[in-house]
C-alpha cells in the first residue's frame, strides 16, 4: 500500500527555546491573575513627536513606558515584591525591569532578554539609550554570557537551578530582575491582548494598538489605544494594590508624564 507524505522541513529546535520552556513550568505553578486595560495613548505619541522634532533625539515609546512603570511602581514598592522560601515578602527598592527585545544572532533574529536596573530612578532618555547600547552589543551583555552557557546544561539542572532561584528573591532579582515587560503587538495594528505565562509577581504585556472614538471637550475624536495585560502574583500581590497600581500608570502614560510639552 502505497502511502503519501506532506512535504515538510526539519529544523534544529534552538536551545535558547528551552529558556522559554523551563520558565513555563515554572509560571504554571503560580496563582497568576490577569487584568486587561486600555490606556489612551494620543497624547504620549504626540508628545514623543514633538521631542523628536524639538530635540532630535530619538526617543522610544517604550523607554517613555518603562519610566511610566518605575515610577508607578515607586509610590507602592510591594508591587513587585518576592516571597521566599520563609514566607517573607522582600520589597527591593530598586526597580528591575527585565523586558524582552528582538536582536540579530549569527544573521538570524531571535529574543534576548536584558534587565534594565533602577528604572524608577532614571527618566525616558536615559532608558532609551541603555535599550540602545543593549541592541548594539547584546552578545556582551551579562545576560548573553548567562545564557550562551546556562542553555547547555541537563535540563534537570536548569530546572533545578530555576527552583532554586525563585526561593531566593535576592537572586531572582540579579538573574530574572523583579518586574517583566514583553510586547506582542509592536509589529502589528489592530488592539488585541496577550495571555502570558508569568513567573514574575508582576508582569505587563503590551498588545496592540487600536483606535476608538473618545469624548474631548463635548466633541468625538478618534484616539489611539493601547491594550496592556497586567498579570500578578494574587499569592504576592491583592486586587485592590492592583487596582491603584494601574490608575497610577494610566494617568502616567496618559498625561505624557516626563516629555516636553
Amino acid at each position: 500500500m502505497k502511502t503519501e507524505h506532506d512535504a515538510h522541513t526539519v529544523l534544529p529546535y534552538p536551545r535558547t527555546r528551552l529558556l522559554m520552556a523551563d520558565g513555563g513550568r515554572m509560571g504554571l505553578r503560580k496563582h497568576t491573575v490577569h487584568g486587561l486595560v486600555e490606556f489612551d495613548i494620543t497624547r504620549a505619541r504626540e508628545a514623543l513627536r514633538r521631542h523628536i522634532d524639538q530635540t532630535g533625539q530619538a526617543l522610544s515609546f517604550s523607554a517613555f513606558f518603562l519610566a511610566c512603570l518605575g515610577k508607578a511602581i515607586d509610590q507602592d514598592k510591594q508591587m513587585h515584591a518576592y516571597r521566599n522560601w520563609r514566607n517573607q515578602l522582600i520589597v527591593f527598592d530598586e526597580v528591575d525591569v527585565n523586558m524582552l527585545f528582538e536582536v540579530e544572532v549569527d544573521g538570524e533574529k531571535t529574543i534576548r532578554p536584558h534587565i534594565l536596573r533602577g528604572v524608577n530612578k532614571k527618566n525616558a532618555q536615559e532608558i532609551h539609550e541603555e535599550i540602545e547600547t543593549f541592541k548594539t552589543r547584546h552578545q556582551s551583555s551579562e545576560e548573553s554570557k548567562f545564557i550562551n552557557w546556562f542553555i547547555w546544561l541537563p535540563g534537570f539542572i536548569r530546572r533545578l537551578f530555576l527552583w532554586f532561584l525563585f526561593k531566593n528573591p535576592q537572586m531572582l532579582k540579579e538573574y530574572y530582575g523583579t518586574v517583566l515587560v514583553t510586547s506582542i503587538g509592536m509589529f502589528g495594528s489592530g488592539s488585541g491582548w496577550g495571555i502570558p505565562v508569568s513567573n514574575h509577581s508582576l508582569q505587563l504585556t503590551l498588545g496592540g494598538i487600536g483606535e476608538k472614538p473618545r469624548a474631548v471637550d463635548q466633541r468625538i475624536e478618534v484616539h489611539k489605544y493601547l491594550s496592556v495585560t497586567i498579570s500578578f502574583d494574587h499569592d504576592v500581590i491583592d486586587g485592590a494594590p492592583v487596582a491603584r497600581f494601574t490608575y497610577r500608570l494610566k494617568k502616567l502614560i496618559e498625561s505624557g508624564y516626563g516629555l516636553n510639552g
